[in-house]
């Protein structure tokens, strides 16, 4: 059965209206990172931004100044309107067969109010004129009854307006133009190249595409068309051995990005398969690790998701307070007046930035769901804790310690139904200021040491203080070089030990960004997709167990 054939049997063709207008030029293939197989993401800038950009619909317009002057004449104070359309499409394989094609398409508008000090909430996907006026006048009613019920005072951090504002996420082939049938024929080559290698038994694959229409307009007088671009691709392959005693797999192998389809074509699944399932085959006969203290060099690809658990959750404010306790806990960072400028997370060179500014980064943006622009701030400076990530009605929470009004840009809304609310944005340690180490460097730096490439199982505790994280492919490092394939490793940390112990930092040719599309968060549950790049780092006598 051909590709099509396969697809026609289980997905009806869509008509896809354009996000937006962007010609497709022939995509630039990025380098790849020699010891991982993947995309180096560009180094940090001041700002992602791109030549083209998104305009808004006149009837999105109308429509969100309709709700801001009836939530006005119902008595709101402020208020924020988002028109928000999400088109989500996914391809899945397993070896030569198409497992799941799924298509869907969101869209409608959501009401933020504020009156009193208390918030209302309400969103309708009816964009009729009856439909707006009635979820305004409801926001407005939610926020007043919660007002009568539990006042409070609510001081909103001053921002700038912004009128005409418009923003993209850099990219060259919207993945909605390459037709699901080109991805199939894509992940079929990927999967038979890793199928070549003896002792791979089983191939599963896929690309999972997002992008979004989302307006935002504030009764300040913003008016912020935005328009995002995620794609994120999966393999994993799994070796059996001859005897079928054992299996073995090897996935994460690459990571969602804000970027468009000439990132998969970037990472050649195709081209690097069979690298893929030579080391799947390979954990196979690897030597079991023996438990101990180890120096531990860990490649981005594995470092990236310990920062998003033990820097990026702690450093929430509304976590630090409290307010995510009964759905996913608190942070070891309270209280605020006892922690900012004060606790040191690691070495004077660590240096750890929260931004919205990364090319490449899922939680990249021009605006925040506020209309705050994107910028670069400071989480950790010179080692020290200097900052929380905060929304517009957050910043005043801890202005007295911080000295700063502003927000620093972190508020989103997952759909046009969910209310805006803190969320993390790129969490990133930056790389070597002073030399460019290379990845071979950072390895000669330790005699007795394992390397961890890829993301694999952890757990933590509630307070993000003691974790476990594991990987995907291990490495014992004897007098400064690569030795042998270890198997069944995890490295166990309590979060302020394990910054401590921060030894060597890798420069910008290391730098990659890891990334999810799933950062659960709030009751009801959003989701929202953030990236966090790192370089290559050694970490001096961790706390290895052996996970058999």
């Amino acid at each position: 059965m051909s590709i099509r054939q396969h697809i026609s049997d289980r997905v009806e063709k869509d008509d896809r209206p354009p996000l937006f207008s962007l010609s497709r030029r022939e995509f630039v293939k990025a380098a790849g990172y020699a010891g991982a197989g993947v995309v180096l993401a560009p180094a940090l800038s001041a700002g992602c931004q791109v030549a083209s950009h998104p305009t808004a619909d006149p009837y999105e317009l109308e429509m969100a100044f309709l709700a801001l002057d009836e939530a006005r004449s119902a008595g709101a104070a402020y208020a924020d309107v988002r028109v928000q359309r999400t088109w989500s499409e996914g391809i899945s394989t397993r070896e030569q067969q198409i497992t799941g094609v799924r298509y869907s398409d969101s869209y409608g508008i959501g009401v933020r109010v504020l009156v009193g000090g208390s918030w209302g909430f309400s969103g309708t996907r009816d964009l009729t004129h009856d439909a707006v006026a009635r979820a305004a006048r409801e926001a407005t009613a939610i926020a007043t009854a919660n007002n009568k019920i539990a006042p409070q005072t609510t001081d909103l951090a001053p921002v700038d307006t912004y009128p005409e504002g418009n923003w993209v996420t850099p990219h060259d082939i919207d993945p909605f133009d390459v037709a699901v049938e080109e991805k199939a024929d894509l992940l079929f080559q990927a999967n038979a190249a890793a199928l070549g290698v003896n002792g791979v038994r089983f191939v599963s694959s896929s690309i999972n595409s997002v992008k979004e229409n989302r307006l935002v307009v504030t009764s300040e007088g913003s008016v912020i068309q935005q328009g995002f671009v995620r794609i994120s691709p999966g393999m994993n392959i799994t070796a059996v051995s001859s005897d079928r005693t054992d299996f073995q797999s090897r996935g994460s192998v690459a990571d969602p990005a804000g970027r468009g389809y000439e990132y998969v074509l970037g990472l050649d699944f195709p081209g690097n398969a069979a690298r893929w399932g030579e080391e799947a085959v390979m954990k196979l006969s690897a030597k079991s690790v023996d438990p101990g203290l180890w120096d531990l060099v860990l490649h981005p690809s594995n470092l990236w998701l310990t920062i998003h658990e033990n820097i990026g959750h702690p450093t929430e404010l509304d976590r630090a307070l409290g307010y995510e306790a009964n759905y996913a806990g608190t942070s070891f960072l309270a209280p605020p007046g006892e922690v900012l400028n004060k606790f040191r997370y690691g070495p004077d060179f660590m240096q750890v930035v929260g931004n919205r500014t990364e090319c490449g980064g899922c939680a990249t943006c021009g605006w925040d769901d506020e209309g705050v622009p994107a910028f670069e701030w400071a989480i950790i400076k010179d080692g020290v804790f200097v900052n929380y990530q905060t929304t517009r009605e957050q910043a005043s929470w801890i202005s007295d310690i911080t000295g700063l009004s502003r927000s620093q840009g972190c508020a989103y809304g997952q759909s046009w139904a969910s209310i805006p609310f803190q969320r993390m944005p790129n969490v990133s340690l930056l790389p070597n200021a002073k030399d460019d180490l290379s990845a071979e460097d950072v390895i000669a730096a330790t005699d007795h040491g394992i390397l961890i490439e890829g993301r694999g199982s952890y757990s933590i505790d509630q307070q993000r203080y003691n974790a476990q994280f594991a990987g995907q492919i291990f490495w014992e490092i004897r007098n400064g070089k690569k030795y042998q394939m270890l198997r069944d490793v995890a490295y166990v940390t309590r979060t302020p030990d394990f910054w401590a112990s921060l030894a060597v930092i890798g420069g910008p040719q290391t730098y990659y960004m890891g990334a999810t599309f799933g950062d659960g968060k709030g009751q009801p549950g959003q989701s929202n997709a953030v990236s966090h790049g790192c370089p290559i780092s050694l970490f001096r006598n961790a706390n290895i167990i052996n996970t058999a």
